[in-house]
């Protein structure tokens, strides 16, 4: 799976899973997933992701998502 595939896939999760942890843990968990969509935002117009600096460090095949 490409890298692409893999920081949608992971941002996907931590948003779905910290709504969750908001609701039926504490609402303090809405940072993270404002954090995320703000990491998100910013990826989107720099290019800086460091989900896939990390993920090709670890020798994941880059190539398009679509």
């Amino acid at each position: 799976m490409p890298i692409d595939k893999i920081v949608l896939a992971f941002a996907g999760s931590v948003v779905l899973i910290s709504l969750a942890l908001a609701l039926y843990v504490h609402p303090g968990f809405y940072w993270l997933t404002a954090f995320v969509g703000a990491n998100l935002l910013q990826s989107a117009f720099t290019g800086f992701c460091p989900l896939a600096m990390i993920l090709k460090k670890l020798g994941v095949k880059s190539g398009s998502a679509f």
